[in-house]
């Protein structure tokens, strides 16, 4: 009986470890744990209510023939009383009998009675372990959902770095830098017109006639271009 108690122990310590190491859906495998757990007690309880009768039995029969034995005893008695040695011998023989089967079945019941105790105590702790993994069975959820989520976000930031679609802005920049330096180039082309270089003749001829002044003031000849 004790040995269906370590198995269903052995089972227990087993699952939680398994949880914690496999990577199914672990609220899945905590309610089918518990499931199967709370099957395997409902057996355990069969198993020792079934214990617990076998000693109700031991024990009604051990009074039984202790009673028996009494009632002998007292019927010895009363033949020893009535001077009738011949019917007290047998009346002790049937004592002697009885009491000896009564004695057997004192035995078998004192250690059914030790084995049902250890039973009882064996039950206890195990549903002390179930009721304590149903408790934990919500903060093992928890953790399990903070789990996923770090691992998803984890995951994002990755393929933020990697593979983004904010990195298309780089693309984006550089050719828009690449549209801001043809315009000016196009731009510094277009500045060089006829207009402007006729404007820029004109500037020079008003300077010459300015040096010719000045020249003329001076008095420096018109073609001079030194000092006096």
């Amino acid at each position: 009986m004790s040995g269906i108690f370590e198995r269903v122990g052995t089972l227990i310590r087993a699952n939680i470890n398994d949880l914690i190491s496999r990577s199914e859906d672990p609220e899945k495998m905590l309610n089918q744990y518990l499931m199967d757990a709370n099957n395997q007690l409902i057996q355990v309880k069969t198993q020792v209510a079934a214990a617990i009768a076998d000693e109700q039995k031991l024990y009604q029969r051990y009074q039984e023939n202790q009673d028996a034995s009494t009632n002998w005893q007292k019927k010895a008695e009363l033949a020893v009383s009535k001077g009738d040695d011949n019917l007290a011998r047998e009346a002790l023989g049937r004592r002697n009998s009885y009491q000896q089967v009564a004695d057997g079945f004192k035995t078998q019941y004192d250690d059914q009675h030790t084995q049902v105790e250890r039973l009882k105590d064996a039950l206890q702790k195990l549903e002390d372990k179930i009721g304590e993994a149903s408790r934990k069975k919500d903060l093992l959820i928890a953790r399990a959902r903070r789990a996923d989520a770090e691992a998803s976000i984890n995951q994002t930031l990755s393929n933020i770095n990697t593979a983004s679609p904010l990195s298309g802005l780089d693309r984006m920049e550089e050719k828009v830098r690449d549209k801001e330096a043809r315009a000016k180039a196009y731009s510094d082309l277009n500045t060089d017109t006829l207009d402007d270089k006729f404007a820029a003749l004109e500037s020079q001829t008003k300077l010459d006639d300015d040096l010719a002044a000045l020249k003329s003031k001076m008095g420096h000849g018109s073609t001079g271009t030194g000092g006096s």
